[in-house]
């Protein structure tokens, strides 16, 4: 693509680059970078990419995007705000991909892996052809690809979505984070609806406040055709009174328009009936919890908002397939049962354990730890909340990344005065040592890594899949990693 058809997309300050070079492609990474890219400099949350200029253009930058000068002989293109410039010279490069796809964001603390989950295979079978972006994966058509992050950087998913429309994608359904509405990774993409879960107490390192946590979240409504907000939720009430028009709501306790009763919770799953503009049906999935029908009412809400009737997700919703690590059921050659969830931060924790409490015979054994180099003040919390609410905690280390386990973990432990919890630093060790306190009628419930397969030490990153350590537990070998 020539560069003068990228410059139409920018509102330059000014530049010395010749508009007839022909450019390879869109870099905000140096090392990325291949020759004929335009490196587009980014300040992170750590480093600035104004620091690594040099290293773009030794790397075969055709020219450099800045907010500053870039030094003496380096071709420049100067705006304002290069995370704007990022997003549309990633969205143009492309062709403006996701102008092709009707689009559809899930936004909030907890849920969004669910919900989209949910509303991708609802649109399967309503016959369209949806791709997914997400935590878990990326999924279209027979493809399924990992995911690095929730939300790719802007040249990395707009290169996403033109793979989906080019294959023929009627669709997309994607998580998005506060961090990429933060960083305006996903700014100009225009949504047809747009799902807001919860906010509970996430992400505190790098947005300071909850207050700066909703307000990241909120941005995703300023650039959608339909918002859906959880009427039960204070920051979804907050949110719905805040925009500028009255957005769809869904709940249990408070009024809404999409509205769950005579629900009934168990071991195989949920059943509710859900009445949504007069009309009303009967509802059920295979994943436990209270929790699962607030995204089930999420995702309701979003199929309904583009195009579904409520018979249809209601016939579709019994084959729509659990998701992986999320209150994900390993099968074991024992009396007690054994699951797997992601929940990382104290309201998922809690929302899990109290899932647990309610069809187990006996006792409840909980696993976690909290991530390292990450929100320290919800790891008392957590300690706080598996004190009261399993009978047996086992606390271990979950991604420590570069911080040392056994801080984190003390700082779990300072939450659970009076509590008798077993502190393993090594997880597989915890895992085993869980599993060998299990008694029949027991529920052990290994929370915080959910579908991740690798656990980060120390800053490297190591083969882990707590499947295999549970399978070897009871079968012998050696597990993987």
């Amino acid at each position: 693509m020539l560069l003068t058809e990228l410059l139409e997309e920018l509102d330059v300050l000014e530049t010395n680059a010749d508009p007839r070079w022909e450019i390879s492609g869109i870099h905000n990474d140096c090392r990325s970078v291949r020759p004929g890219g335009l490196f587009v400099a980014v300040a992170g949350a750590s480093r600035d990419g104004h620091e690594y200029v040099r290293r773009a253009i030794e790397n075969g930058a055709r020219a450099v995007v800045v907010e500053r000068p870039a030094g003496e002989g380096v071709p420049y293109i100067a705006v304002r705000d290069t995370r704007e410039a990022l997003h549309r010279l990633g969205s143009a490069f492309s062709g403006h991909p996701a102008r092709r796809l009707v689009m559809a964001g899930i936004t909030g603390t907890n849920g969004k892996t669910t919900v989209t989950h949910l509303l991708y295979g609802l649109l399967k079978a309503a016959g369209h052809i949806p791709g997914l972006v997400g935590t878990n994966h990326v999924l279209y058509l027979d493809r399924e690809l990992p995911a690095g992050r929730t939300t790719p950087d802007a040249p990395a998913l707009h290169s996403l979505f033109k793979e989906m429309a080019d294959a023929g994608c009627t669709h997309c359904v994607m998580e998005v984070s506060s961090h990429a509405l933060e960083q305006r990774r996903v700014a100009g993409v225009e949504y047809e609806a747009a799902v807001f879960t919860n906010l509970t107490r996430d992400h505190l390192d790098y947005h300071k406040d909850m207050e700066a946590y909703y307000k990241a979240k909120a941005m995703l409504f300023g650039q959608c055709r339909h918002g859906i907000v959880n009427a039960d939720d204070e920051y979804g009430r907050r949110l719905n009174r805040e925009h500028g028009r009255r957005l769809t709501t869904y709940g249990i306790d408070r009024a809404a328009r999409v509205r769950a009763s005579e629900i009934e919770c168990g071991a195989a799953g949920v059943r509710f009936t859900v009445q949504a503009d007069g009309a009303r049906d009967t509802v059920a999935w295979g994943t436990p919890g209270r929790f699962t029908v607030y995204n089930a009412l999420a995702a309701i809400s979003a199929a309904l908002a583009l195009g579904m009737s409520l018979p249809e997700i209601a016939g579709a919703m019994p084959g729509i397939p659990p998701v992986r690590g999320r209150m994900e059921v390993v099968p074991v050659p024992a009396g007690f049962t054994v699951l797997i969830d992601y929940a990382h931060t104290p309201d998922a924790l809690e929302n899990v354990l109290r899932t647990a409490r309610e069809y187990t015979r006996e006792r409840v054994i909980a696993v976690f730890g909290c991530g390292g180099d990450r929100d320290r003040t919800k790891r008392p919390l957590m300690g706080g909340i598996a004190a009261r609410l399993a009978d047996i905690a086992v606390v271990t280390s979950d991604n420590p990344r570069t911080e040392e386990p056994e801080r984190i973990i003390d700082d779990i432990l300072a939450g659970m005065e009076g509590a008798k919890p077993h502190a393993v630093t090594d997880r597989r060790k915890a895992i085993r040592a869980a599993l060998s306190l299990a008694r029949p009628g027991d529920t052990v419930l290994i929370c915080g890594k959910g579908h991740e397969t690798a656990q980060e030490v120390r800053g490297i990153s190591y083969p882990m899949d707590e499947r295999e350590i549970i399978r070897t537990h009871f079968h012998g070998g050696e597990p993987v990693g």
